[in-house]
Formats: C-alpha cells, structure tokens, sequence
C-alpha cells in the first residue's frame, strides 16, 4: 500500500475505535488512551462534539477498506493576525505498519490545503518533546519550530 491507494475522507462513528487504537499506538498515547471492547463512551462522545463543530474536522485515510490514518483540523478564528484564522493540526497518526509510505505526507498536505481554501493564514502544530522522527517528519514538510509550547493538566 502507498499513498496513491490511500483516500482521505471524513471520519465516521464506526472509524473512532480504529482512531483511538492509532492513538494508543506510541509510549505516549499507551499511558493516557484506554483501549477496551467496549471503547469507552466518552470517546463517542468526544466524537458527537467534534462532528457538530463547524471549525473542526476530523478525517481519516482509508485503503482497501481499513482506516490506516487520522487527523484532526481545527480552524481557529482570532483577532491577531489582522483578524486572520489559523489552522491547528492535532492527533496526526498513521497505523504502525503502514508508516513510511506517504500516507502522513498525504493527510498533512491535506489539512494544509484545506485550511488555505478556509481562510487561514497559517497552520500550526504540536508535537511531544520526545517524538523526534515526528519533529523530523515535520521539519521535512516545511514546518519550522517557532514556539515554546506549554501545558497545564487538569
């Protein structure tokens, strides 16, 4: 499978089981997601809001009927910037063993394109202090570290 046989599109209710099962898959997402038949409804629920959301968008890539990637979009409206919009993109994933193949590449330069076509500005990102070959992969898609990100855990 490559990125050519990959399609992006919206994410759907029967896709957040296969969404959260990517976002436990990594030292971080293992401690913090709870993978469990059944999946714990605050994730459907998380689900609901997200797709009610106007300024959120939340997709998947799909091959040969498999979720193999997601992405959440988020359209932030603000004041700076001379009243410009920016993207945010949050919970990029692609499945363990379809990595390497263009399929990260694919959903960023999506959600890129997307945010464009809807009036932003610019599109930003986290990523965790300690996922190098992510800050690498970003790095290579034209993104520059240009903040200091902080947090607060409630």
């Amino acid at each position: 499978m490559n990125a050519e046989a990959v399609s992006i599109r919206p994410a759907r209710r029967e896709d957040v089981a296969a969404i959260v099962a990517m976002l436990a898959d990594d030292h971080l997402g293992r401690a913090r997601e709870r993978v469990e038949d059944p999946l714990p409804a605050a994730y459907y629920d998380a689900f609901a809001r997200i797709a009610r959301d106007p300024n959120l968008t939340l997709v998947v890539a799909e091959s040969e009927g498999r979720v193999v990637g997601c992405l959440q979009l988020a359209i932030l409206p603000g004041l700076s910037s001379r009243g410009g919009s920016r993207g945010l993109l949050e919970d990029v994933r692609v499945a363990t063993e379809c990595r390497s193949r263009g399929i990260g590449e694919q959903l960023v330069q999506w959600a890129v394109s997307e945010a464009k076509a809807r009036g932003c500005n610019l599109v930003e990102l986290l990523t965790h202090q300690t996922r190098v070959d992510a800050q690498r992969f970003y790095k290579r898609l034209g993104f520059a570290a240009s903040h200091v990100g902080m947090t607060v855990r409630f």
